[in-house]
Parts: C-alpha cells; structure tokens; sequence
C-alpha cells in the first residue's frame, strides 16, 4: 500500500487560536502547513515559524493577500480563527471558497446560523456546493461541551426527556481577547450598553441549543436567553486585568427551551475571572439518567485548537456545502 499524501492547510488568521491550531498541525504526521494569512503589518512577511515560535525557519511567509496565496499555492483546506460572526467574516469565506478550498473554521455562528446570518449562510453553501468544497464551524463551546457531547451521550438513552448543560469556566486562566470579550474590569454599565450593541459577550449558546433541541426533535415551544455580569466582590488581578469590587469579573449566560411550560434544555455557562470549582457538567433525565462531570471542564484555548485540527479528516472527506459537527463523522485524536 502506498503512502497516504499529506494534507496540506493553509492557516488563516495567527491570532492566539490561530498560533495554537497551526503550531498542532506541525505536529501531525498526515498534514503540512503550506501557508498562512494574516492582516497584522507587524506579522505580514516573517516567516511562519519565527510567528509561531519553533525556533526554527518553516520557509513559509505570512501573506496579507489570501486571494494571491490561494491562486499560487496548492491546499487542501484552510483553518480559519478569524473571527466569530458570519457578517464580518463572509468576505473572507467567500473568497476562500471561491478559491476552492474546504474550510475549518472557529466561528461559532457557523455551527448553526441562525436568522440573522441565514441568507449569507445559503450563499456560502452553493458557493461551496458549487466549487466541491466543504465548510465546517466548530469548536469547544459551542462545537463539543455543550452540545456535540450531549447529544453523543443520549446514544444509549432509550428516551430523553431533559438535558441540563454546566459549564463554568474561570476566564483568569484564558487568553486576553476572551477575559476582554466576557467584559472584565468594566463597569456593570459598560457591560450592558455593549452587550445590547453585540459588542461584547460569548457567542455560540444560542446555536448549541438549537442544533441540540433540533436534533432530538424537542419542538420548543420557546426560548429564553438571559446575559449578566458577573460581579467582583474582592480586587482580582490576571495578566491583563486588575479588578476593584464592583467591577465585572464575566459573564453568566442561559439559555433555556420551554415545552409545555416546562424547562426542557437549559445551557448554563458561567465564565468569570476567579471562578471557583471549575467544571462541565451534563445531566440527562431519560431513560436511563446519565450524569457527567468533568472536573477543571475542558480546557479551552488548547482543546479549541484540537477541534479544528482533528476535525480536518472528516472535512475534506465530506460532502460540499455548509455543513454542521452533527452531520459528519466525530472528530478524534490523530497523531
């Protein structure tokens, strides 16, 4: 039997999720990098593996002229961490599939796009249907703990009757564009004027709650979704942000669908500086009840990184179009 030819991928974005994914790449046996986009002047032109820290040159520039790399370099696939919201990023998905390349990618609304983004959404999926090519939204939240993993464990449910998803994560230990993104150190004010702008806050609980009650045919009758601020009672400081009492710390973000006057899905996602007993915690009420915890949660910068590369294989393999994690095969481990 013959070699197997390496995947190759192209980078897109080299921001800290794009350095972490494109650094595991380097470390997989069946994949090669062959290039990378970046905006940044301060990045445009080094080397890939001066950005990315190996000590060691990988003899591929960053470019900040994706349609030019696309037309000159030969790929598979393009990992794309630019960005979580289809109307910012629909140009650069347009032309990386006009370019006739799958896509991986981390924005969360294209895991499941909802009613605001549903027309660019068609767009994108003849584009790609048109050009053979696949697209794929994915991650760890959404993209697995809150719903890809839910929905795996009712496989040996005879019937399910409710789903109850924790997630609480302490934002002090994650990356500067997150702690900035669940508002820390703002005012309770400043959080809620950027929120009602769509300015700031997680995105994604939304969608994990449709693609999971759509999937199990719940038939909501309706949806409530609720942001808070989560509020600092003592000074915290983290790498990038020193809190006073009274200061946003995070976010506290529900999601909950109603049938029959009755919770039947509730998604509950705490993420705030100084967050105690970290964890992800999913209950089933069926047949049978199942019930689990995983203590610290899933790691998120790391095991974001790991979705989207792991998720590569099914990709390519995949029929063309928009596609969803609940449409091709799981992802794995590969090494």
């Amino acid at each position: 039997m013959g070699l197997k030819k390496k995947l190759r991928v192209i980078q897109y974005g080299l921001g800290p999720i794009g350095i972490e994914t494109a650094r595991l790449v380097l470390k997989k046996s069946n994949m090669k990098l062959v290039g990378a986009v970046d905006i940044s002047k301060d990045i445009a032109g080094k080397d890939l593996g001066e950005v990315l820290g190996t000590g060691k040159k990988l003899g591929v520039k960053v470019s900040d002229n994706a349609k030019g790399l696309f037309k000159k370099t030969k790929a598979d696939v393009v990992l794309h961490t630019a960005g979580s919201r289809i109307p910012k990023i629909y140009d650069q998905l347009v032309e990386i599939v006009g370019g006739g390349l799958n896509i991986v990618s981390s924005s969360e609304e294209l895991l499941f796009p909802l009613k605001g983004s549903s027309k660019l959404a068609k767009k994108i999926d003849a584009l790609a249907k048109s050009k053979k090519v696949t697209v794929l939204g994915t991650g760890v939240n959404p993209g697995f703990v809150m719903d890809a993993l839910p929905l795996f464990l009712t496989a040996v449910c005879q019937d399910v009757k409710q789903i109850h998803v924790e997630r609480v994560v302490d934002a002090g230990t994650r990356r500067y564009p997150l702690q900035k993104k669940v508002g820390a150190s703002m005012t309770p004010k400043e959080f809620r004027d950027k929120i009602s702008r769509k300015e700031l806050g997680h995105v994604g609980l939304i969608e994990s709650l449709f693609i999971v009650a759509g999937k199990l045919g719940m038939n909501l009758d309706e949806v409530i979704e609720t942001i808070d601020p989560v509020i600092t009672k003592k000074a915290v400081k983290t790498k990038f942000f020193s809190l006073k009492p009274g200061d946003v710390a995070g976010i506290k973000h529900i999601a909950k669908g109603i049938r029959g006057g009755k919770t039947v899905l509730s998604l509950d996602l705490r993420m705030y500086i100084g967050a105690e007993d970290p964890h992800d915690a999913i209950r089933i009420v069926g047949t049978p009840d199942i019930n689990l915890r995983i203590e610290g949660g899933v790691a998120g910068d790391k095991a974001t990184a790991a979705v989207l590369v792991n998720s590569i294989d099914a990709v390519v393999n995949a029929k063309p179009g928009l596609t969803a994690i609940t449409d091709i095969p799981a992802a794995y481990y590969t090494r």
